[in-house]
């Protein structure tokens, strides 16, 4: 059965997941009289991760309300800086995200990822058991359930991307302090430790290194260093703005 035919405005961010014709502001939605608002959001393509506030004939609403005939239901996005109570924040990236991953701890932030895909039931319950906020670019994936919080990250290229997500939650950032192949953290490391993991010509040119103290990797300013410092030095400049 039919329920009432309800008008929807959708805030502009939101509009990259609309039909054409539901980005025009008051387009009714056909709905079916039980399905909540969240429901009918999602219906229409947009993660509810990306909703900000719900308002109904100018009061905000959970979204768990049910809407009736007669009323107007306004959609923004989520407020930027975005904040996440109840636990650290702490990320969780799909398998496509590699790159976003190794920059995001990079800059210190914490930022679990792993190569080999676990599926998306994997990621989901990892992200509510470890309290982990979800990134991807998969919207069935943030349409979870289960999930603790989860992003929805609008770009394909990592630049972009971590722009995003920074500007999004502004993490707080301690650029050199994890790994980037396993998110460990990271220790200053005496040379003659590490000496049987260098080779030779590494061991003849540098004296200062760091290692993780979960995985062992050894780091020191090598030859992609001045490119790995440019991204932190913007990451910085950007975060200070």
């Amino acid at each position: 059965m039919n329920g009432p035919e309800i008008p929807f405005v959708f805030a502009p961010e939101l509009h990259v997941f609309l039909s054409s014709a539901h980005t025009v502001a008051g387009t009714p939605v056909l709905t079916d009289g039980s399905s909540t608002l969240g429901h009918v959001v999602e219906s229409l393509g947009v993660p509810l991760t990306e909703v900000g506030r719900l308002v109904v004939n100018g009061a905000e609403v959970p979204v768990s309300r049910v809407p009736r005939a007669g009323e107007s239901v306004e959609v923004s996005a989520v407020e930027r800086p975005q904040r996440i109570p109840g636990a650290p924040l702490r990320f969780l990236l799909d398998v496509h995200l590699g790159t976003l991953a190794r920059r995001l701890r990079l800059l210190g932030v914490d930022a679990a990822y792993t190569n080999e895909d676990p599926g998306d039931p994997a990621l989901a319950a990892l992200s509510a058991q470890e309290q982990r906020v979800l990134l991807s670019r998969d919207r069935g994936l943030l349409r979870r359930r289960e999930i603790w919080a989860g992003a929805f990250l609008y770009s394909d290229q990592p630049d972009e991307q971590l722009q995003d997500v920074l500007g999004r939650f502004a993490p707080t950032l301690a650029p050199w302090t994890r790994c980037t192949a396993c998110n460990g953290r990271l220790t200053d490391a005496d040379k003659e430790s590490v000496r049987e993991r260098l080779e030779h010509g590494t061991q003849r040119t540098y004296d200062v290194f760091a290692q993780c103290t979960a995985c062992g990797r050894v780091y020191w300013r090598g030859a992609h260093h001045s490119r790995l410092e440019a991204i932190v030095e913007k990451a910085l400049r950007d975060s200070a703005t």
